[in-house]
C-alpha cells in the first residue's frame, strides 16, 4: 500500500517546472505556468519578493521602451564617474568582465540600436501592462493600483531639448504622451516646484506598490497550488535534469532561471556566459508629505523617481556600476532627498520607513533574456530586465508558460532569446 503514494510523488516531480527565484518574474512565471497546468515550486535564496523586487518605485511603464544604451550616454557616463552622487555612477575597474561588458554597451549607444532596442522591449511593455491589470483585477490584489499615468519633469532647457529623441521613439511605437508647458504641467499636477518649466505626461503609464502586490502574487501562486520555498540558494546544475542546492538536490522537468542579477553566476555551471551586470539601485520609504504628487514622478535632470501612495511615499532610481558592492553609498540615499526637493513643493515625509538598495541585472542592450539555454532545452531563461522588472514581469511570466507549454508565444521569442547576440555576431562573453 505505501508504494502508491510513492509513485504519485514521483510522477509528480518529474512533471514539475522548478523556478529558481521568488520575485516578480519567478512569481510571474509560477501565476502562468500554473494556469497552464503544470505543477510548480518556486526556490529562493532568500524570503519572497526580497531582492530587487521589493525597493523599486512600482512603475508600469510602457512609455519607458527606450533603452540605457542611448547616443552621448558615453560622454555622460565619463563625466558623470567623478561624481559619485551622480545618478549614473560606474566605478573605475580592471574587472575584465566587466570591462567586456562596458564596452559592448558602449557599442550600442547609437540611434539605430537605441530604436531597435525600444521597438522589441515595447511590445514586452505593452503586453504586460494589459496583462498585470488583469491579474491585479482577477486576483482581487489590494496593491495600491493607480493607472493615472506619469510624468517626467524637467527644470532646465537643456533637459527639455535632449528629451527630442525620447519622444521621436514615442511617436514611432505608438505610445500616447502630452509635452505639457509650465502651466499645463502645475495645472496637472499642483505638486511640482515652480522650477519646472515642462513636463512629459504619458496617460497609459501606471504604478502600484511593490511588496504588496509582490505578496498578493505569492498569495495566488500558493492558492493555485504553487510550492514555495525560502532560504534555499542553488548552487550549481547537473548533470541530466537535476539541480545542486544548499539543502539536497532537486530534479524537475523543467527549470527556470529567473534569479535576476545573480543568474549569471548559476548559468555558469551550464556553460552559458550571460552578459548581464549588476547595478546598484537606491530607495528610501517614508511617510507621506502633507502635499504629495498624486501622479508618480521622475525628475529629468536629477534621474530621481517618485512615486505616491495611498499607504506610503518612496523615492529611488539611481544606477551604479559597482559590482555586488553591499556597501550603501550615503550620499547616492542623500542626493534621492535633494533631487525631489527641487520638483515637489513638499518633496519629503517627516518619518523615513526604510533606506534600501538593491541590485538590478541589466544587458546591454536593454533587453531580457527569455527563452532555453543553449544546449540545455529544459532550462529557460528569465532575467536581464533592468529596471523595468515590475513592468515586464506579467508578458514575462506568460511567454515562459508559452514557451515550456509548446505554444507560440503571443509576442515572437527570438529578440529575447540569448542567441540573438550569435545572429548579431557579438560574443556573449
Amino acid at each position: 500500500m505505501p508504494a502508491a503514494p510513492l509513485v504519485f510523488w514521483a510522477t509528480l516531480v518529474k512533471n514539475e517546472v522548478l523556478i529558481l527565484g521568488a520575485g516578480v518574474i519567478g512569481l510571474s512565471a509560477a501565476y502562468y505556468l500554473l494556469k497552464a497546468g503544470w505543477p510548480v515550486r518556486l526556490i529562493d535564496q532568500g524570503q519572497v519578493g526580497h531582492g530587487a523586487s521589493w525597493g523599486n518605485c512600482g512603475y508600469l511603464s510602457p512609455s519607458q521602451a527606450a533603452p540605457l544604451a542611448s547616443p552621448g550616454m558615453v560622454l555622460k557616463a565619463f563625466e558623470m564617474m567623478w561624481r559619485k552622487d551622480a545618478p549614473l555612477y560606474i566605478k573605475p575597474t580592471l574587472n575584465p568582465r566587466r570591462l567586456s561588458w562596458l564596452l559592448k554597451f558602449a557599442r550600442r549607444c547609437n540611434e539605430r540600436d537605441y530604436r531597435a532596442s525600444a521597438r522589441v522591449k515595447s511590445g514586452l511593455l505593452n503586453r504586460s501592462r494589459e496583462l498585470t491589470d488583469q491579474l491585479i483585477s482577477d486576483e482581487h490584489i489590494e496593491c495600491d493600483y493607480a493607472p493615472i499615468g506619469h510624468l517626467v519633469a524637467y527644470r532646465t532647457q537643456q533637459a527639455l531639448d535632449g528629451a527630442a529623441l525620447k519622444l521621436s521613439v514615442l511617436r514611432e511605437l505608438g505610445i500616447p504622451y502630452e509635452m505639457l508647458d509650465r502651466a499645463a504641467a502645475h495645472a496637472l499636477e499642483p505638486a511640482l516646484s515652480d522650477a519646472v518649466i515642462s513636463a512629459l505626461y504619458t496617460p497609459t503609464d501606471a504604478h502600484l506598490r511593490p511588496d504588496r502586490y509582490v505578496a498578493g502574487l505569492a498569495d495566488a501562486v500558493r492558492r493555485m497550488g504553487g510550492v514555495i520555498e525560502e532560504g534555499i540558494q542553488a548552487l550549481e546544475f547537473l548533470p541530466g535534469r537535476d539541480l545542486l542546492t544548499s539543502t539536497g538536490e532537486y530534479r524537475a522537468k523543467h527549470m527556470v532561471l529567473a534569479l535576476g542579477s545573480w543568474s549569471p553566476r548559476l548559468a555558469r555551471s551550464l556553460g552559458c556566459k550571460l552578459p548581464i551586470e549588476p547595478a546598484k539601485g537606491y530607495s528610501i520609504t517614508m511617510s507621506r508629505p502633507l502635499a504629495p504628487p498624486k501622479i508618480s514622478v521622475v525628475g529629468s535632470e536629477r534621474g530621481v523617481a517618485i512615486t505616491p501612495w495611498p499607504s506610503g511615499y518612496r523615492i529611488g532610481s539611481t544606477y551604479e556600476f559597482s559590482g555586488f558592492d553591499r556597501h550603501p553609498n550615503r550620499l547616492r540615499l542623500d542626493s534621492l532627498k535633494l533631487g525631489a526637493s527641487e520638483y515637489l513643493r513638499d518633496p519629503l515625509g517627516d518619518r523615513t520607513e526604510e533606506e534600501w538598495f538593491g541590485f538590478r541585472p541589466m544587458t546591454v542592450d536593454g533587453i531580457p533574456y527569455i527563452g532555453a539555454v543553449p544546449n540545455r532545452p529544459d532550462v529557460l531563461l528569465a532575467c536581464g530586465h533592468g529596471t523595468l522588472g515590475m513592468s515586464m514581469s506579467a508578458a514575462t511570466g506568460e511567454m515562459v508558460a508559452d514557451l515550456i507549454s509548446g505554444r507560440r508565444p503571443q509576442l515572437a521569442p527570438e529578440p529575447f532569446a540569448f542567441a540573438r547576440f550569435r545572429a548579431n555576431s557579438v560574443q556573449a562573453a
